[in-house]
Protein backbone atom coordinates (compact mmCIF):
# COMPACT_ATOMS: atom_id res chain seq x y z
CA UNK A 1 0.00 0.00 0.00
CA UNK A 2 1.54 3.33 -1.09
CA UNK A 3 0.81 5.90 1.63
CA UNK A 4 2.44 8.85 -0.14
CA UNK A 5 4.47 11.77 1.18
CA UNK A 6 4.81 12.07 4.97
CA UNK A 7 4.23 15.23 6.99
CA UNK A 8 3.34 16.12 10.54
CA UNK A 9 0.09 17.98 11.27
CA UNK A 10 0.66 20.20 14.31
CA UNK A 11 -2.13 21.70 16.44
CA UNK A 12 -1.41 25.40 17.12
CA UNK A 13 -3.13 28.12 19.15
CA UNK A 14 -2.18 31.18 17.07
CA UNK A 15 -1.50 30.40 13.43
CA UNK A 16 0.45 33.55 12.55
CA UNK A 17 2.76 33.24 15.58
CA UNK A 18 3.43 29.61 14.70
CA UNK A 19 4.06 30.42 11.03
CA UNK A 20 6.55 33.10 12.07
CA UNK A 21 8.34 30.66 14.40
CA UNK A 22 8.72 27.99 11.71
CA UNK A 23 9.77 30.58 9.10
CA UNK A 24 12.64 31.49 11.47
CA UNK A 25 13.68 27.82 11.22
CA UNK A 26 13.78 28.07 7.42
CA UNK A 27 10.29 26.82 6.51
CA UNK A 28 8.27 28.51 3.74
CA UNK A 29 4.47 28.59 3.48
CA UNK A 30 3.42 26.70 0.34
CA UNK A 31 -0.35 26.35 0.89
CA UNK A 32 -3.08 27.28 3.31
CA UNK A 33 -6.60 28.52 3.83
CA UNK A 34 -5.53 32.11 3.13
CA UNK A 35 -4.63 31.21 -0.49
CA UNK A 36 -6.43 27.93 -1.24
CA UNK A 37 -9.86 28.61 -2.75
CA UNK A 38 -10.96 24.98 -2.33
CA UNK A 39 -10.55 25.00 1.46
CA UNK A 40 -10.63 28.53 2.88
CA UNK A 41 -9.82 29.61 6.42
CA UNK A 42 -12.81 30.44 8.61
CA UNK A 43 -13.04 32.58 11.72
CA UNK A 44 -12.43 29.53 13.93
CA UNK A 45 -10.36 27.24 11.66
CA UNK A 46 -7.10 28.13 9.92
CA UNK A 47 -4.38 26.03 8.28
CA UNK A 48 -0.98 26.43 6.61
CA UNK A 49 1.37 23.94 4.93
CA UNK A 50 5.06 24.73 5.25
CA UNK A 51 8.09 23.16 3.60
CA UNK A 52 11.80 23.03 4.37
CA UNK A 53 13.95 20.95 2.02
CA UNK A 54 12.09 17.63 1.76
CA UNK A 55 10.19 18.08 5.05
CA UNK A 56 6.58 19.30 5.18
CA UNK A 57 4.52 20.26 8.21
CA UNK A 58 0.95 21.42 8.52
CA UNK A 59 -0.11 23.98 11.13
CA UNK A 60 -3.78 23.71 12.15
CA UNK A 61 -5.69 26.10 14.38
CA UNK A 62 -9.11 24.98 15.61
CA UNK A 63 -9.29 21.87 13.42
CA UNK A 64 -7.82 18.95 15.40
CA UNK A 65 -7.51 17.93 19.06
CA UNK A 66 -3.99 16.48 18.79
CA UNK A 67 -0.97 16.33 16.51
CA UNK A 68 -1.43 13.88 13.64
CA UNK A 69 0.92 11.85 11.43
CA UNK A 70 -0.13 12.71 7.87
CA UNK A 71 0.44 11.06 4.50
CA UNK A 72 -0.52 12.70 1.21
CA UNK A 73 -1.68 10.16 -1.35
CA UNK A 74 -3.55 10.17 -4.64
CA UNK A 75 -5.29 6.87 -3.86
CA UNK A 76 -7.38 7.63 -0.75
CA UNK A 77 -10.51 5.69 -1.72
CA UNK A 78 -8.59 2.46 -2.43
CA UNK A 79 -6.54 2.82 0.74
CA UNK A 80 -9.75 3.37 2.71
CA UNK A 81 -11.24 0.14 1.38
CA UNK A 82 -7.98 -1.71 2.02
CA UNK A 83 -7.90 -0.56 5.67
CA UNK A 84 -11.56 -1.45 6.20
CA UNK A 85 -10.83 -4.90 4.76
CA UNK A 86 -8.13 -5.31 7.43
CA UNK A 87 -10.62 -4.34 10.17
CA UNK A 88 -8.92 -1.01 10.91
CA UNK A 89 -11.57 1.30 12.35
CA UNK A 90 -11.71 4.68 10.66
CA UNK A 91 -12.39 7.76 12.79
CA UNK A 92 -13.22 9.73 9.62
CA UNK A 93 -14.10 8.28 6.23
CA UNK A 94 -14.30 9.98 2.84
CA UNK A 95 -16.40 9.52 -0.28
CA UNK A 96 -15.91 10.02 -4.00
CA UNK A 97 -18.20 13.08 -3.76
CA UNK A 98 -15.80 15.07 -1.57
CA UNK A 99 -13.42 17.46 -3.32
CA UNK A 100 -10.90 17.37 -0.43
CA UNK A 101 -10.69 13.67 0.46
CA UNK A 102 -9.18 12.52 3.75
CA UNK A 103 -9.45 9.65 6.21
CA UNK A 104 -8.36 9.44 9.84
CA UNK A 105 -7.63 6.36 11.94
CA UNK A 106 -5.46 5.63 14.96
CA UNK A 107 -2.76 3.15 15.85
CA UNK A 108 -3.14 0.82 18.88
CA UNK A 109 -1.75 3.56 21.17
CA UNK A 110 -4.23 6.23 20.05
CA UNK A 111 -1.84 8.17 17.78
CA UNK A 112 -3.94 9.54 14.94
CA UNK A 113 -2.93 9.04 11.32
CA UNK A 114 -4.51 11.03 8.50
CA UNK A 115 -4.34 10.30 4.79
CA UNK A 116 -5.04 13.37 2.68
CA UNK A 117 -5.49 13.39 -1.07
CA UNK A 118 -3.12 15.71 -2.89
Amino acid sequence: MELGTFSLSIVVKKIEESVSFYEHLGFTVIDGGHINNNFKDTVTQKWRILEHSSLKIGLFQGMFQQNILTFNSSDILNIQENLKGKSINLIKETSSNESMKSIIFSDPDGNQIMLDQH
